[in-house]
C-alpha cells in the first residue's frame, strides 16, 4: 500500500524504526508526531493537517534542534550538542533539499524584476514585502525565513 501523505509517512517510518529497535528515529519521530497532533486539535476545532502544515511543523521543529545544539556547543554540553543534531539529521530527511545563497538570490532578483514590471514602481525599501511575498512563495520552504529577508534586502536596499 503507497503511503499517501506526509504523516502517514512519518508514522510508517516510525514502526519500522521500531521494528529495528532504532532509539533514535524513534523517538525524534515521536516527538515530531506529538507537535503534529497538538496543531491538529489546537484552535476551536481538531481537524486534518494538509502536507504543507505537517512540513512547516517538521521545519519547525528541525530549527529547534539546531538551536538548542548551538545552546548546547556554547554551553560546553557537546553531548547533548550531538544528540540534538543527530535529531536534526532524522528531521531532514522529511524536509526538502536547502537552495544554495546563489539559487536564492536569482528567486529574488527575479521577484524584484516581476514585481517592478507589474507594478511601474523603481524597486526599492518601500517594496520589501511585496517582494518578500513573492520570494517566499517561490521558495517554498526550501530556504529559512531570514535568509530569504537578507537575499530581498541586499537587492532593494542601496
Amino acid at each position: 500500500m503507497p503511503v499517501t501523505t506526509l504523516k502517514e509517512q512519518l508514522r510508517a517510518d516510525l514502526t519500522a524504526a521500531m521494528k529495528a529497535r532504532d532509539e533514535l528515529v524513534k523517538s525524534t519521530l515521536r516527538m515530531t508526531l506529538a507537535a503534529i497532533g497538538v496543531a491538529e486539535v489546537a484552535g476551536t476545532q481538531a481537524r486534518q493537517l494538509d502536507d504543507a502544515e505537517v512540513m512547516k511543523i517538521i521545519t519547525k521543529e528541525a530549527k529547534k534542534r539546531a538551536e538548542s545544539a548551538e545552546a548546547f556547543t556554547a554551553g560546553g554540553r557537546e553531548e547533548l550538542a550531538a544528540q540534538e543534531r543527530a535529531e536534526g539529521e532524522v528531521l531532514a530527511r522529511y524536509l526538502p533539499a536547502q537552495l544554495s545563497d546563489a539559487e536564492l538570490s536569482e528567486l529574488a532578483s527575479a521577484a524584484v524584476a516581476e514585481h517592478a514590471a507589474q507594478t511601474g514602481e523603481q524597486p526599492g525599501p518601500r517594496q520589501m514585502g511585496q517582494v518578500m511575498k513573492r520570494v517566499s512563495t517561490a521558495v517554498a520552504g526550501r530556504a529559512e525565513g531570514g535568509r530569504v529577508a537578507a537575499a530581498v534586502k541586499a537587492l532593494l536596499l542601496p
